[in-house]
């Protein structure tokens, strides 16, 4: 399947199948025929994957970066560029991204910030990634105040989500993708009971046609795109929070799985929808398997401050929510009602 994003000049393919890798070689000299070198930026589980086998058809070298979240940081954006620059790359060349979302982060935010620019193609080889965080020109690092404070948008030349790739996920990262899958099942308007006559690759592709479609009409994220943020407003505080103490607690997907499960009950709250939604996401997310249940331990008045330094908020609590005319951005939601709901979620557990 081939996907475009229409961004007039800076438009590219999304392609998912088995063995899209392959297409390394034929897509650098497409879109980038002056390329002389490319960097392959990776962490070292992913490079000792069978399927790590990668060819540009030019000079290639493997930069390794640290694995997870460890890599989102300045300081190792900041390692990275200083060896691109130690490897001679130029302006023509190109970075390419092979991993997770947190490597696709690092290598596509090197990208734009590496003499103001380099080309970049992203090879995501997570559910999660491959959904997600491949797809659009986002791109960011954490600072300890919060996720994905640091950031830039640089769209690639184009992404090759190869499905061969995902045979090898430990079930815990493939579990863990699915909360994106999710989060877009949602946003599409479909149902639980749609899942159970659809394989991973069509899930993979009901949420890359959808991310394509809003970022083709919104790449800045000034309008629709912020849709795609649905769930992300708690997990991302979720994610902050258990990271300073228990780094192996929370993926990005279950985080975002625990986030609309709460969003349904806070729009609820507010009276945008009714039970039906809460059950119906609740229905989704069971059915993929995945957790929404609050984490025990999780301290609510800090979940309540980080809130508000999510990247979304303008100096209020913002969030992503169901109504009666279907999805949109809230913003200056009540503290008083965001901590109530958090309460009564936490009693579900």
């Amino acid at each position: 399947m081939n996907f475009h994003v229409d961004l007039g000049d800076r438009s590219y393919d999304v392609t998912l199948r088995d063995g899209a890798r392959q297409d390394l070689a034929e897509l650098v000299a497409r879109r980038a025929p002056r390329a002389q070198r490319v960097a392959v930026v990776a962490c070292a589980t992913v490079a000792a994957q069978p399927w790590f086998d990668l060819t540009s058809g030019v000079d290639q070298s493997v930069i390794i970066i640290p694995d997870g979240e460890s890599a989102k940081t300045p300081q190792v954006v900041a390692e990275l560029v200083e060896d691109l620059a130690t490897r001679g790359l130029s302006r023509d060349d190109v970075i390419v991204g092979v991993g997770g979302g947190a490597t696709t982060d690092v290598a596509g935010f090197a990208a734009a910030v590496y003499l103001r620019g380099v080309p970049l193609i992203q090879v995501p080889t997570t559910l999660a990634a491959q959904v997600d965080a491949a797809i659009g020109g986002k791109t960011g690092v954490n600072l300890r105040a919060g996720k994905n404070l640091m950031g830039a948008v640089h769209q690639p030349l184009g992404v090759l989500c190869d499905t061969d790739t995902l045979t090898t996920l430990a079930e815990r990262e493939r579990r863990a993708g699915l909360g994106e899958v999710a989060k877009c099942w949602l946003l599409d308007g479909r149902t639980s009971a749609e899942i159970d006559d659809a394989g991973v690759e069509e899930m993979v592709g009901v949420a890359i046609a959808l991310k394509v479609r809003v970022v083709s009409e919104d790449e800045r994220e000034s309008g629709p795109r912020a849709l795609l943020n649905y769930g992300h407003t708690l997990a991302h505080a979720l994610e902050t929070w258990w990271y300073r103490r228990d780094p192996d607690r929370l993926r990005h997907g279950e985080a975002v799985a625990v986030g609309l499960a709460y969003a349904a009950r806070l729009a609820r709250a507010m009276g945008r929808v009714g039970d039906e939604v809460v059950r119906g996401h609740d229905a989704v997310l069971d059915a993929l398997g995945l957790d929404h249940l609050l984490p025990s331990g999780t301290d609510l008045e800090e979940m309540v401050e980080l809130m508000g330094h999510d990247k979304k908020a303008r100096h209020d609590l913002t969030f992503v929510l169901a109504g009666p005319a279907g999805f949109g951005v809230v913003r200056g939601v009540d503290p008083v009602i965001v901590e109530a709901v958090l309460k009564q979620f936490q009693g579900e557990s």
